[in-house]
């Protein structure tokens, strides 16, 4: 694998995609950094090695051109405080002012361009427009793992124009091995907890790891489907009626390949999805008319926690209810605390998904597992086999 760490940059431009797709307010502040701070140490291991960077990256989904809401200027202030230096920012991507900016580099310098997604050009791959952003830098870093899996202009098509000098940043390489610990781990047992809305969503995955995993953990709003698949009564919970077959065979895969499959048992339930509903318990099976489950019940909550604490691997993807609101995030809370608690004891944990990041982070727990992963679709799209663009484009 191509990592920053087998080059030194002495003397060389450096251009780096990285991912500043941050929030902001209404004042156009940044509210969370963690995406800035996340590609601190490949842009100062170019700068300690004595060369200089240009950033590039996408924010927001911009429709027609340049919109101001979605420049890269608002992030210029925050950026340098992050690198303790001036960072000097050039308001296009390509073109002569930022060929200009990018040939005065001096040595430690960092200049930012504006966003690449202002040209239509970058989401479409374009050749010439990868060739204009090319020009500007003697060597190619990727550093954006949650856009690996698109084979935009930035992020695929750019490296070829680099044969000889394009690399994994930091965040690329900790996201390939540490999903990869998971993939190829002979750390047994091996768990794996799908969470979320849809069955739909996460079958590709759930049967790429069918053949790897001891325990698979189900919750969140797909519990319904499989309940409704095998009889049960689930009231208003949300279910793909088109799915209840599929169900049925993860269900039969997992009694064939000998794996653990863990569904809940209780549900908690509410009349209307509010936070303030009227709300019961329930078995799984048996959701009260009029109401919808929500969250998992305590007696789940405790079952899941056990087989968690007794694994060696754990893969979380997904929470177990709707754990933005205070009265449904119990069963999340309780499995976030027992992946915690086996790591404490040893366990590699892997935490990924935008769900699953936000809840380890509301939680403040994402310095107690092994690694958060930084990108969503990017995360699922490698767990499930899949070839992503971004990482081939080093590869070959």
């Amino acid at each position: 694998m191509k990592t920053i760490d087998q080059h030194c940059f002495k003397g060389e431009k450096v251009l780096i995609r990285v991912d500043f797709n941050v929030p902001v307010n209404a004042e156009m502040q940044i509210t969370d950094d963690t995406r800035m701070r996340a590609a601190l140490p490949t842009i100062n291991k170019v700068l300690n090695d004595g060369g200089s960077v240009i950033l590039m990256s996408h924010r927001g989904r911009p429709k027609n051109g340049p919109e101001d809401q979605f420049s890269l200027k608002y992030l210029v202030v925050q950026l340098g405080k992050l690198l303790d230096k001036k960072v000097d920012f050039v308001a296009d991507c390509i073109g002569c002012e930022v060929k200009e900016k990018a040939a005065s580099l001096s040595e430690g310098s960092v200049l930012l361009l504006d966003n690449l997604r202002f040209y239509k050009e970058e989401k479409a791959g374009d050749l010439d427009f990868a060739k204009q952003l090319a020009e500007l830098a003697d060597v190619y870093v990727n550093d954006a793992f949650g856009t690996a899996h698109r084979a935009h202009a930035s992020t695929a098509v750019i490296a070829q124009f680099f044969p000889e000098k394009k690399f994994f940043g930091h965040i690329m390489t900790n996201e390939i091995q540490n999903i990869n610990k998971v993939l190829n781990t002979t750390k047994k047992p091996l768990t794996a907890i799908m969470g979320g809305a849809k069955v739909s969503s996460k079958i590709t995955i759930i049967s790429q790891l069918m053949d790897k995993v001891d325990n698979l953990i189900i919750g969140g709003g797909m519990t319904y489907t499989f309940a409704k698949a095998m009889g049960g009564n689930v009231g208003n919970s949300l279910v793909e009626d088109d799915k209840l077959g599929l169900a049925l065979d993860i269900i039969e895969s997992a009694k064939e390949k000998d794996v653990n499959l863990c569904l809940p048992i209780d549900s908690i339930n509410a009349d209307s999805f509010d936070n303030d509903a009227n709300t019961a318990l329930s078995k799984v099976d048996c959701v009260q008319d009029g109401f919808m489950g929500l969250d998992i019940g305590e007696e789940t909550a405790s079952q899941f926690a056990e087989v968690i604490k007794n694994s060696a691997t754990i893969l979380w993807n997904g929470p177990m209810g709707v754990f933005e609101m205070e009265n449904f995030s119990k069963g999340t809370k309780a499995v976030a605390d027992a992946i915690v608690d086996a790591t404490s004891s040893g366990a590699f944990s892997l935490v990924g998904g935008g769900d699953s990041v936000a809840a380890i982070n509301k939680y403040e727990m994402a310095d107690k597992v092994s690694y958060v992963s930084t990108g969503g679709g990017a995360m699922l799209e490698y767990l499930e086999g899949k070839t992503l663009p971004g990482i081939a484009a080093i590869m070959k």
